[in-house]
């Protein structure tokens, strides 16, 4: 999909030099576009041999039969072992305890940050701490214009509030996966730390896209922190002029008060997947080989920004001597899978949906926690009703 689908055709050559007589089609298609085409062609029996799918994708299209179990394949390889993997991206390609998908790079959150800004606030590195990080936001908005602000949480983002809620210990999802957990007291406590920062005014009440050009506004100094991912390495240095790579920098999660740092990140990015429909698995499954190796992860690496899933590609210079993307390989070793379950995207974005009037003070926050949860419980009554469906099975 999209940047992946361009680079990774510089790849295929070397591929097919050493697997003669195995050709390989490379399609790119849109990320916008691409959820449903896949489960278009899942449907109409015209599926890939192997694709790229987004981590969250993989409980449903497992879910629905249309991917092949990688259990067998995993434990006959050379290459491709759960030990070669951080465990919190490794748990992403897992469905039911079986193995759908194995991990091709991956997307976490950090801190990016202006030194100069936090410097001038008394910070000399990033905050730790929930406590350093509300304490740095506030005496940095102090030497802000009054217009600027702190930090950019964009609203339509989920990612955030959801991190925040893992770094407190919720579960997001209750019940075996079949409940939301958004009213409990981990969850109302990360709620509590994310709101409270649009309310006091340390952060814009806006949209990614109604922030217009979030990396001038940056090196102007109108936002001096940011909680973003791995694909900004690559474009704050296109984007920032030289002179003003010195400013930025980047650094793990802080953690909620008393608990371990950094602060737990969530684990996101994509896997590669087998569907069940191919008649091509064995040469599939040495795409997914080659494209595991360390080597070939650190090109890829060069070649788009994603970061690796493999921890042996990071010992590879380029990212080793990287100050940058240290917080990554730091953070990495600090993430979660989101809830296995087919209907997480759709859960997700009901939570950024709902906690915005809280955000703008139209509802308590309570109310926004308790509608968040309404919504959840409704989206997965089908989920629950199969669960007890099979009960029902396995009990006669």
């Amino acid at each position: 999909m999209g940047r992946e689908g361009e680079v990774v055709s510089d790849l295929v050559a070397e591929f097919e030099r050493r697997n003669p007589g195995v050709r390989l089609v490379v399609q790119q298609i849109p990320w916008t576009s691409a959820h449903e085409k896949l489960l278009t062609a899942f449907v109409g029996r015209s599926t890939p041999d192997l694709a790229q799918l987004g981590n969250t994708w993989i409980p449903e299209f497992a879910a629905i039969g249309a991917l092949d179990p990688l259990d067998g394949s995993v434990a006959r390889s050379q290459s491709v072992s759960s030990d070669r993997y951080f465990p919190g991206v490794w748990e992403t390609s897992l469905y039911d305890g079986a193995v759908y998908g194995i991990p091709w790079y991956v997307d976490t959150r950090v801190l990016y940050y202006r030194r100069d800004l936090l410097a001038r606030a008394g910070y000399t590195t990033a905050p730790r701490t929930w406590s350093e990080w509300r304490d740095a936001m506030r005496k940095v908005k102090e030497i802000q214009p009054s217009s600027a602000h702190p930090i950019l949480l964009p609203t339509n983002e989920w990612e955030q509030p959801a991190i925040l809620g893992l770094q407190k210990g919720s579960p997001l999802l209750a019940e075996n996966g079949t409940r939301g957990a958004f009213s409990g007291t981990e969850f109302r406590a990360a709620a509590q730390f994310y709101v409270g920062v649009f309310r006091e005014g340390l952060a814009p009440i806006v949209s990614y896209s109604q922030l217009g050009n979030a990396y001038q506004e940056f090196a102007r100094g109108n936002i001096a922190m940011w909680m973003t991912g791995p694909w900004n390495l690559g474009e704050f240095r296109r984007r920032l002029p030289p002179g003003e790579q010195d400013l930025w920098m980047t650094a793990p999660l802080p953690a909620p008060d008393g608990t371990e740092w950094p602060g737990a990140s969530f684990s996101g990015g994509s896997s590669l997947a087998i569907f069940r429909g191919s008649d091509r698995k064995p040469e599939a499954w040495r795409v997914i080989e080659f494209l595991s190796e360390p080597a070939i992860q650190a090109r890829f690496y060069a070649l788009s920004g994603d970061l690796p899933a493999s921890r042996a590609a990071w010992d590879d210079p380029t990212l080793a001597n990287d100050e940058k993307a240290r917080a990554f390989r730091i953070q990495v070793e600090r993430v979660a899978a989101m809830p296995r379950v087919p209907e997480w995207e759709q859960i997700a974005q009901y939570m950024a949906e709902r906690l915005e009037p809280a955000i703008r003070g139209r509802e308590s926050l309570p109310e926004a926690l308790a509608a968040i949860d309404r919504d959840v419980d409704r989206i997965l009554e089908k989920r629950r009703w199969m669960i007890a469906h099979r009960r029902g099975e396995r009990g006669r």
